[in-house]
């Protein structure tokens, strides 16, 4: 990392996001680390030191849209530019298919798995590109269902896989779209399948077994932060460090756009 280069991490506390945070903290640059629990930031903080990196912790909640706001003022009150954003918080299918809403009302894994992402990304847009060029970094996943327009909370029907699904190729989908907006040459937008069914918290609580170590989503993500290939390269779907292709509806112009629509709305972008 250059002494420059500004990194935020959602999701830092534990899993994918905690080693990469330990991995970057060792570069010099800005690590900007965010967490819904602020003693386990302070932790994180604690057991980073020292670092080459300065390390800033910032708490928000992700399934509340009013803190992902606030969260977004507080990166701008610490840093006039954005290097990379890697949008990694997120929440899994869970136990027992049991339909969870948000603070705000909306389903649970929609909210913190597209909507806080989402607005965090088109909030954080002009330190994005400040930054530039900069990367926006979208953790996805292989599991991927079309958004159902006629009921995308998913009151009817649901189940915790298909939530998760869905969640995960809105995020896809409007990262296509939001790539197709900018200008490659500052900012780039991606999304990747990191790895399947790392030995996470999410993982364990979620489906109880593991495939691939945490070493293989690492590096996939880091080939996404780093990787000088990947130079102007935006609006692609990887899988681990290959593209590869998402469902063919996240492709979809009038599906990118209904997402969008519904996305805003849902934000209060609109």
């Amino acid at each position: 990392m250059t002494t420059d280069r500004t990194m935020l991490i959602t999701g830092a506390t534990s899993g994918l996001g905690r080693e990469l945070a330990r991995q970057y903290s060792l570069q010099p640059g800005h690590l900007i680390l965010h967490g819904r629990d602020p003693d386990k930031l302070t932790e994180l903080i604690d057991d980073l030191s020292p670092a080459r990196a300065h390390l800033d912790p910032v708490t928000a909640d992700l399934g509340e849209l009013a803190q992902v706001e606030r969260l977004a003022q507080d990166v701008a009150g610490l840093t006039d530019h954005v290097s990379v954003l890697v949008n990694n918080a997120g929440v899994g299918q869970g136990r027992g298919d049991v339909r969870e809403t948000s603070a705000d009302g909306h389903e649970l894994r929609l909210a913190v798995n597209h909507l806080a992402p989402f607005l965090l990304t088109m909030r954080l847009l002009p330190l994005l590109r400040a930054g530039a060029p900069s990367r926006v970094v979208n953790v996805a996943s292989a599991a991927q269902t079309p958004v159902d327009f006629d009921d995308p909370q998913l009151v009817n029907e649901y189940t915790g896989s298909r939530a998760y699904a869905q969640s995960k190729f809105a995020m896809i989908a409007a990262g296509f779209r939001l790539a197709g907006q900018l200008p490659a040459g500052e900012v780039t937008v991606n999304s990747l399948h990191p790895a399947t069914l790392m030995p996470t918290a999410m993982v364990e609580e979620g489906w109880g077994a593991n495939v691939d170590k945490l070493a293989t989503g690492v590096a996939s993500t880091r080939h996404l932060i780093d990787s000088p290939r990947l130079n102007g390269v935006t609006g692609q779907y990887f899988f681990r460090t290959s593209p590869e292709e998402a469902l063919p509806e996240a492709y979809e112009q009038d599906v990118q756009d209904q997402l969008w629509r519904l996305s805003e709305e849902l934000t209060g972008l609109a």
